[in-house]
């Protein structure tokens, strides 16, 4: 009794804002604690995190978790923090690489956007691997694998602080599936906000983009341009931070996951800066909107799964036979739908495939990109477009609390002025022309084409085969391919890499050479 009266002296000359622990003895030891503190109540929205820094309305609890509060407050966390819910912000930055240079400024907004909503933020980073950059190399090796080594780091920060919510930023293509596999895993509270394209360049009065290069070094093998044009498409083919502008992987997984409704509307077709290489107000946009979003999912107990159903996965499959895609859509659909426990299978490409027409004209196989079609719409647009068809499930459930027809109501489809993006029923090419599955001896589980709008369904030709990447190149550029040859590249799979190397700078040689 005298030690909780000196206690409580102590606590009324300091204004009560001081916490004390009363005991209360029975027989030779305590038998109960209980921890008091003026702070306040815990957010109701601090569900998983009481378990990290403790709950004040469980003495007990709170008592035990001293050190953790202990450790935080040498980085900065006061009083008020414990009690409001603790939020992960994964931002896989490096400056190595333009898509993912900005997403350490994209954390430290929301970060601060987290802060002003009445939350506290985590932030962390990730490994990130360029395609781009390791294309041809070894480096390509730990390209794939690093989708699932970045989504285990995500899944780890985010499970061993108890973070109560998430939102995942992501940039290079692999950390877009990669943003998401893990809250699909767990079925976590939660969002991705894709960090926006590139800008286009410009050389000779034409756009020019990172895969300009590649195409300008099969020029220059065979002779076509000069060696001052080889160096100033390489100056100028990326003029500012941001993922790959047309609809390479990068912009087809983002357009599919704000389709599949977990990410904000608009964010997709979000370019990443400006011409001065300044955050871009809709980027600015899609992260103060996403903190609203994930508020309402933390105040609905609206989870991961709660969203990624079967029908929302066919919607992303949709958006991708629409606007072009990548065939790399295939491989990343496939593993999300196998973490959120959807039974999405590589025959179901197809089925949907069949009715789904190719409107959207983007690079590399058209002209636009992510740019025009966020000046006439953006990913909405599109999507309206495709809902007035009867290719979109609206009634599936999104991020932002209501379905898709619910997020489009008051959303314009395609407008005519504009070759960007085609009407479905005068589209650019009919359904089954762009990406589709096949089956044959050479794959007898399945293989995957990109069509793009093309009419041939047959080609025949001298097989040149090749054990590896290096030496199909040597090939290309030595000029020892001729034309009706076919090229088939060997090892160079998952396994056989490892690592599931893209050929994409082999189809640019081939295509300038």
């Amino acid at each position: 009794q005298s030690i909780i009266a000196k206690m409580y002296r102590i606590s009324q000359v300091s204004g009560g804002r001081l916490p004390f622990l009363a005991v209360r003895p029975s027989g030779s030891s305590f038998s109960r604690f209980r921890y008091a503190t003026a702070a306040g109540d815990a957010s109701p929205l601090k569900s998983r995190s009481k378990n990290l820094t403790g709950d004040p309305a469980d003495g007990h609890q709170w008592l035990k978790r001293q050190a953790a509060r202990s450790q935080m407050r040498a980085v900065g966390f006061g009083d008020q923090d414990f009690l409001k819910p603790l939020i992960t912000v994964a931002a896989p930055y490096s400056n190595a690489l333009p898509c993912n240079d900005h997403v350490r400024d994209l954390g430290d907004m929301l970060r601060d956007a987290v802060q002003e909503a009445g939350g506290k933020a985590i932030v962390f980073g990730t490994p990130v691997v360029s395609d781009a950059i390791s294309m041809g190399s070894e480096g390509m090796k730990y390209s794939l694998p690093s989708r699932d080594l970045i989504a285990d780091c995500i899944e780890t920060m985010h499970e061993a602080y108890q973070s109560d919510g998430i939102i995942a930023l992501s940039g290079c293509d692999k950390t877009i599936p990669a943003s998401l596999m893990p809250l699909a895993r767990n079925n976590s509270i939660g969002l991705t906000v894709y960090g926006g394209s590139i800008l286009l360049g410009e050389h000779k009065g034409k756009t020019i983009s990172i895969a300009s290069n590649y195409e300008a070094v099969g020029a220059f093998s065979a002779g076509k341009i000069e060696a001052a044009d080889l160096r100033e498409i390489e100056c100028k083919a990326c003029p500012t931070v941001g993922a790959c502008p047309g609809m390479f992987t990068a912009s087809t997984m983002a357009v599919c996951i704000e389709a599949m409704g977990m990410a904000v509307p608009y964010s997709s077709s979000h370019v990443a800066v400006d011409r001065h290489n300044r955050i871009a107000a809709g980027k600015r946009s899609d992260l103060q909107e996403s903190v609203k979003a994930l508020w309402l999912l933390l105040q609905r107990g609206i989870r991961t799964r709660d969203i990624l159903t079967k029908k929302a996965f066919e919607n992303g499959i949709v958006m991708m036979m629409a606007l072009g895609g990548s065939t790399n859509g295939v491989l990343h659909l496939l593993a999300l739908a196998k973490e959120a426990g959807v039974d999405l299978t590589i025959d179901d490409f197809n089925r949907i495939g069949a009715r789904v027409p190719l409107i959207g004209n983007f690079k590399p196989f058209g002209e636009f990109a992510m740019e025009h079609l966020e000046a006439i719409g953006g990913t909405p647009m599109v999507m309206r477009t495709l809902l007035d068809a009867g290719l979109l499930h609206g009634d599936c459930m999104t991020c932002t609390g209501s379905t898709i027809a619910e997020n489009l109501k008051d959303v314009k489809g395609v407008q005519p002025g504009q070759n960007v993006i085609y009407p479905v029923d005068k589209p650019l090419a009919a359904p089954m022309h762009h990406i589709v599955i096949i089956k044959g001896n050479l794959a007898p589980e399945g293989a995957v084409i990109k069509i793009s709008g093309k009419e041939q369904r047959r080609f025949e030709g001298r097989a040149r085969v090749f054990d590896g990447e290096e030496a199909a190149l040597e090939a290309i550029l030595g000029g020892k391919l001729s034309k009706g040859d076919t090229l088939v590249i060997r090892y160079e799979g998952p396994k056989g890499g490892p690592g599931g190397w893209r050929e994409f700078c082999v189809d640019s040689f081939l295509r300038a050479c």
